[in-house]
C-alpha cells in the first residue's frame, strides 16, 4: 500500500517529465513550409509553371475584362472564389512584415525564395488593381452570387463583376492598408529586385495620398463588401497604419510627422485595444511606433510616440493575462474572441506579441503591465502557447492545421479542396450540382488543402470536422499570413532579434510630393477604451 501511495504521489511529476515527450515537440520548420504552401492553393489566374499545389488549374482569366482593365491573379480569400481586396491587402502586408523581422530564419529553412513568391503573387494583382492614382479596384466577384455556388474555381460561372473606389467614390481604409502592404512590400523586395521595390513604394505613395485626399469608408462605396468584410473600425486606424509602413519603408519624415500630428485625433494614441486584424489596426500601429520611439527616432515627438507605446503595451499585457482587461481564453488557453474564424485573432496577436518581445530584448526594455514589469520572454512563450495550441497542443489533441500531424480536419469548407480536381476529372461542376456532390459528401477532402488554417474550436475547446460547419472549418488567408513569422521566429531558436533587411534605408525621392499639410480628419473620436 505505501509503494503504491508513493507511486501516485509521483505520478504528477512523472507526467510533467515526460510531458515533453507525450506532444513531441513540434516540428515548426515542417509547418512554415505547408503554411506557405496554402497560398498556392489560393491563387486565382494563370498558374506559374512552378505550382506545386498541382490539384489546382488556371481560373478567373477574365477577371477586369468588363471593367477594361485586367485584372487577373491575387488570392482567393478563404473558402470561396471572391477576390476581396481589404484582408487581401492585409494579408500581404502581414506576409511582408513576417520576412521583414525573420527573413533570415526562413533561409535558414529554405523557405524565403516561396514566401516572397507568395508576397509578389498579390503585389502583382495590386499593381493591376491601381491603373490611375485614384483608382483601386478592391473586389472581383460577389460573395452574394459566389455563396450561392459551390463550384471549383476552375469552373466559375458566377458574376465577375469588379468594383472600385475613386475619388468620387472613396476607400481610404481599403486604399490605406493597400498602400502599407505596397510599402512593406517594398522593404521585402529592396535587395533582391530594387527596381520592382521602387515600383511598389511609388504605388504605396499614391494611394496614401489618395486614402488621405479623398476620405470615406471604403464599404459606403462598395457596397457588396459590406455583408462580408464590413469596416467596422472606419479608416483613421489604416491611414496611421499607412503612414507607418511607409516611414518604415522610405524614411521620410512626412509620415514620422504624420503619425504625430495625427495620433491623437485619429486614434492611434487613445484607443486601447485587445483586438488586431484585418478590420482593426491600431495595435498594429502602436506597436511599430514603439519600435520606433525604442530606436531613437521619435525626435522631439517622443512625449505623443510614448502615448502610443502604451497602448501597445495594453494590448500585449491583455494577451498574457496581467492587464487592466485581460483578453478571453478557452480553457485550453487559446485566445478567443468569436465564434466565426477565430483563429485570424489568435496568429495576428501572436504575431503582434513575439516582433514585441524581440524589439524589448533588442532595446533592453520590459513589458509594463498593471500586475508589474514582465520579462519580453514571457510575450514569445505566450506566442509559442498558441501555436503549439493549434498545431495539436489542445484538449482535443488536433491539429488545426490541415496536412500538419496526424489529426486534422478532413472536411474543410472549401470548394477548391473538397470537389475533385479538374485535373482528375474534367466534367463541369454546375453551381448547385456542387452542392448536391460534393458539399453533402460526409467524406474526406479529394484535395487535401495543406497548411490551411481553420478557423478553430469555440469558447469550451470543441471542434466538429464537417464541411457545413463553415465557422470552424473554412480557412483564410488571413489566418496563415502572421503565422508565418512566428513559425520562423520559432524555428530559429533563439532569442536573438534578428532581420533580414536593415530598419533604416535612404529616403527615395517621392514620385508625388508629400511635404504638404495633411487634411485635418473629418471625425475625431474620443481617446478611450474601445472594445470590438
Amino acid at each position: 500500500m505505501g509503494k503504491l501511495m508513493r507511486l501516485i504521489s509521483m505520478a504528477p511529476l512523472f507526467l510533467l517529465l515526460c510531458l515533453p515527450f507525450a506532444f513531441g515537440g513540434h516540428d515548426y520548420n515542417q509547418a512554415l513550409s505547408k503554411s506557405i504552401l496554402f497560398f498556392e492553393a489560393q491563387r486565382s489566374g494563370y498558374l506559374p509553371h512552378n505550382q506545386r499545389i498541382t490539384w489546382r488549374a488556371n481560373s478567373g482569366l477574365n477577371d477586369g475584362k468588363a471593367s477594361g482593365v485586367d485584372l487577373v491573379g491575387g488570392y482567393y480569400d478563404a473558402g470561396d472564389n471572391v477576390k476581396f481586396g481589404l484582408p487581401m491587402a492585409f494579408t500581404i502586408t502581414m506576409m511582408s512584415w513576417s520576412i521583414i523581422e525573420y527573413g533570415k530564419q526562413m533561409v535558414a529553412n529554405g523557405e524565403l525564395g516561396h514566401a516572397m513568391e507568395a508576397v509578389k503573387w498579390g503585389t502583382d494583382y495590386f499593381i493591376k488593381a491601381h491603373p490611375q492614382p485614384y483608382v483601386l479596384y478592391g473586389e472581383v466577384g460577389d460573395g452574394n452570387s459566389d455563396h450561392y455556388c459551390w463550384q471549383r474555381p476552375e469552373d466559375m460561372t458566377t458574376d465577375r463583376r469588379a468594383y472600385k473606389i475613386d475619388p468620387s467614390n472613396p476607400g481610404s481604409d481599403l486604399a490605406g492598408e493597400t498602400a502599407a502592404a505596397m510599402a512593406a512590400a517594398s522593404i521585402v523586395f529592396r535587395r533582391s529586385n530594387p527596381a520592382y521595390s521602387r515600383e511598389l513604394l511609388r504605388h504605396a505613395y499614391q494611394l496614401f495620398e489618395f486614402a488621405d485626399k479623398y476620405r470615406g469608408k471604403y464599404d459606403s462605396s462598395i457596397t457588396v463588401a459590406q455583408k462580408y468584410y464590413r469596416s467596422i473600425s472606419g479608416y483613421n486606424d489604416e491611414l496611421l497604419w499607412a503612414a507607418a509602413w511607409l516611414y518604415q519603408a522610405s524614411n521620410n519624415k512626412y509620415y514620422l510627422n504624420y503619425l504625430a500630428k495625427n495620433g491623437d485625433s485619429m486614434g492611434g494614441t487613445g484607443w486601447a485595444m485587445t483586438e488586431f486584424g484585418w478590420d482593426v489596426k491600431y495595435a498594429g500601429v502602436q506597436t511599430l511606433v514603439a519600435k520606433f520611439l525604442m530606436q531613437g527616432e521619435a525626435g522631439h515627438h517622443a512625449p505623443v510616440f510614448e502615448k502610443y507605446r502604451q497602448k501597445a503595451e495594453y494590448f500585449m499585457c491583455s494577451l498574457i493575462g496581467k492587464g487592466s482587461r485581460n483578453i478571453q481564453k478557452t480553457p485550453g488557453g487559446l485566445i478567443y474572441r468569436q465564434r466565426w474564424n477565430n483563429m485570424q485573432f489568435v496568429t495576428s496577436a501572436s504575431f503582434l506579441a513575439t516582433v514585441y518581445s524581440d524589439y524589448l530584448t533588442s532595446y533592453r526594455g520590459s513589458l509594463k503591465c498593471a500586475a508589474g514589469n514582465v520579462a519580453p520572454s514571457e510575450l514569445l512563450s505566450f506566442a509559442k502557447s498558441q501555436v503549439d495550441y493549434l498545431l495539436g497542443d489542445n484538449p482535443r489533441a488536433t491539429s488545426y492545421m490541415v496536412g500538419y500531424g496526424n489529426n486534422y480536419p478532413r472536411q474543410v469548407h472549401h470548394r477548391g479542396s473538397s470537389i475533385v480536381s479538374i485535373k482528375v476529372n474534367p466534367k463541369f461542376v454546375a453551381c448547385r450540382q456542387g452542392y448536391a456532390t460534393w458539399y453533402t459528401r460526409k467524406a474526406s477532402d479529394p484535395n487535401v488543402l495543406t497548411g490551411a488554417l481553420v478557423g478553430g474550436p469555440d469558447a469550451y475547446d470543441n471542434f466538429a470536422d464537417e464541411r457545413d460547419n463553415y465557422e470552424q472549418t473554412e480557412p483564410a488567408t488571413y489566418n496563415n499570413a502572421p503565422l508565418l513569422g512566428i513559425l520562423a521566429r520559432l524555428a530559429g531558436g533563439h532569442g536573438g532579434y534578428n532581420q533580414l533587411l536593415p530598419v533604416v534605408a535612404p529616403a527615395p525621392n517621392p514620385v508625388i510630393a508629400k511635404l504638404k499639410p495633411a487634411p485635418k480628419p473629418k471625425r475625431t473620436p474620443t481617446p478611450g477604451i474601445l472594445i470590438f
